[in-house]
């Protein structure tokens, strides 16, 4: 009778379908995206939305492209450390910004024009990125981890040479080098945005109409080729769509190294699920989530005493140094 009566006094563990998270997650979203576009509205109302807007729809596309890019990167590779930055992509276009600004000078830059520069530096992100995977994915194996290290190695030498090439520009040039590769969400043009959410879209189609074979083969090369998937194919193709997100996420905003890092793992103790149908939307979400609220935090708490970026690269460095310790540990 007593121990009947002390299970009942204990109360059960209420558990969120994925789903019902969704909805959750869904709800913040709007919610901070209302926040953020009327709080203190006043003055040149018409001037303000647009410029929330804008900088509304840079986060979230920036959200989008980091998000998706590191949760297929860590699907392929099995390993939820690794995230498409260490492909040398974002180093790649820290040297082309200062070989824009060695060699053009600063009126050279204005020759090509907003849309033209974000269209070329997508162009030769993704073709280097294309000519890495179609060298290293022509044999008759993937070796990944072959890709990772020469990633790394690339990197290197990017940022070797693009470190050179600084030191060698005036201050005035230097400056200007600053404010084009760091990253930041109040820049970027209205007809970049537009290609981009364009691109986006039909990545997102794309990647959506894959979500079921994603688990299959996030279970690894043999058992998804047993269960049918062509999975060379598929990792080829995954790896050029995972190419085209970096580059125009890097091209819009600048590099951020540590920012999808930071929204897939967090995506996948919240969504408690494993399934893509499931992880693609939520971790989209939470990106939203975190790069508006934390806009609203630094602009309504901290009156802007920093940005943005410097504290996503912060907490996102520290939990990837917390994820490498506990794997280590293990």
């Amino acid at each position: 009778m007593f121990a009947k009566s002390q299970s009942a006094s204990v109360p059960h563990k209420v558990s969120l379908s994925p789903g019902k998270r969704l909805c959750l997650l869904g709800l913040v979203v709007v919610a901070l995206i209302a926040v953020f576009m009327l709080i203190h509205l006043q003055g040149n109302i018409a001037y303000i939305l647009m410029h929330r807007g804008q900088i509304l729809a840079t986060m979230m596309l920036v959200a989008f492209a980091s998000g998706i890019s590191t949760l297929l990167f860590q699907t392929i590779t099995q390993n939820r450390i690794l995230t498409p930055s260490v492909m040398g992509l974002e180093s790649l276009f820290v040297l082309l910004q200062t070989v824009l600004v060695f060699f053009l000078n600063i009126a050279g830059l204005s020759m090509f024009g907003t849309v033209g520069q974000f269209v070329g530096e997508t162009a030769l992100l993704v073709f280097f990125a294309t000519l890495l995977y179609r060298w290293l994915l022509s044999g008759t194996g993937i070796d990944l981890h072959r890709v990772l290290l020469i990633g790394l190695v690339f990197g290197t030498l990017f940022r070797s040479a693009a470190g050179l090439m600084q030191r060698l520009l005036s201050p005035g040039e230097f400056a200007v080098l600053q404010s084009r590769i760091f990253a930041t969400f109040t820049r970027a043009d209205s007809n970049v945005l537009l290609i981009s959410a364009l691109v986006i879209a039909t990545i997102s189609f794309v990647v959506w109409r894959m979500r079921h074979r994603l688990d299959v083969i996030a279970l690894g090369s043999n058992t998804a080729t047993a269960l049918g998937i062509p999975y060379k194919r598929y990792i080829t193709g995954l790896l050029l769509l995972i190419s085209v997100l970096v580059a125009i996420s890097t091209a819009l905003v600048g590099p951020m190294m540590f920012l999808g890092l930071l929204i897939v793992n967090l995506t996948y103790p919240l969504m408690g699920s494993w399934r893509h149908a499931y992880l693609l939307p939520g971790c989209v979400m939470i990106g939203m989530i975190a790069l508006i609220g934390g806009q609203l935090i630094l602009e309504r708490v901290f009156d802007m005493a920093g940005t943005l970026s410097v504290v996503i690269e912060f907490i996102g460095g520290g939990l990837f140094i917390y994820l490498l310790l506990k794997k280590v540990a293990k």
